[in-house]
């Protein structure tokens, strides 16, 4: 798992350690202190922590002007012990939220198992971002995650699989990707 970084060819349009709006601001990373685990993993350490102990993420590109923001994770969102959801909505999301964006996509290729507990931070989430065309885009989770998702109903919240789940995204812009899932949730939501 050490091996596996962030998506790191978009640091050219954005850092969020660099950006005064994210909640990873003037953090700063080692190439070579790995200290942060999954389980008994090491991760690499250009993950962010945001206090869970088994799911870490980075944000990817935030664009400020159009409202969105793209995160992605790595490692198992844990609700039921950890309540992952809680700690990511107050640490991350809020902070975004207060900066203006309202559409969030969300990577879980490296999103290893979901463990849900109750769906009360999904369900404000979403309440909070459905005020003006806004949504949250799971895109490429694995199918036994979604199947989680789907048992406590956070399809009603969260948008995932079909299309979401056939993209190749780490070739494209951030905008390019962006537009993409727009135009995709803009259908669903019709």
């Amino acid at each position: 798992m050490h091996q596996i970084e962030p998506h790191y060819f978009w640091r050219y349009y954005y850092i969020s350690s660099e950006d005064p709006n994210s909640p990873f601001f003037q953090r700063e990373y080692s190439e070579f202190a790995f200290s942060d685990k999954i389980y008994n993993y090491y991760i690499h350490p250009q993950w962010d922590n945001f206090g869970s102990k088994t799911l870490y993420l980075k944000i990817l590109y935030a664009n400020y002007d159009e409202n969105y923001a793209i995160i992605e994770f790595i490692g198992e969102w844990n609700d039921a012990l950890y309540n992952d959801i809680m700690l990511l909505k107050r640490e991350v999301i809020e902070v975004l939220m207060e900066n203006g964006i309202n559409k969030f996509i969300l990577i879980g290729e490296n999103v290893l198992n979901f463990h849900y507990s109750d769906d009360c931070y999904y369900e404000e989430w979403f309440d909070e971002v459905d005020d003006e065309n806004g949504w949250i885009a799971c895109v490429n989770f694995h199918e036994h995650v979604e199947h989680e998702f789907k048992k406590i109903q956070l399809d009603y919240y969260l948008a995932f699989g079909s299309e979401l789940d056939e993209q190749e995204w780490r070739n494209q812009t951030p905008q390019d990707f962006f537009e993409e899932i727009d135009l995709i949730m803009r259908k669903r939501l019709e």
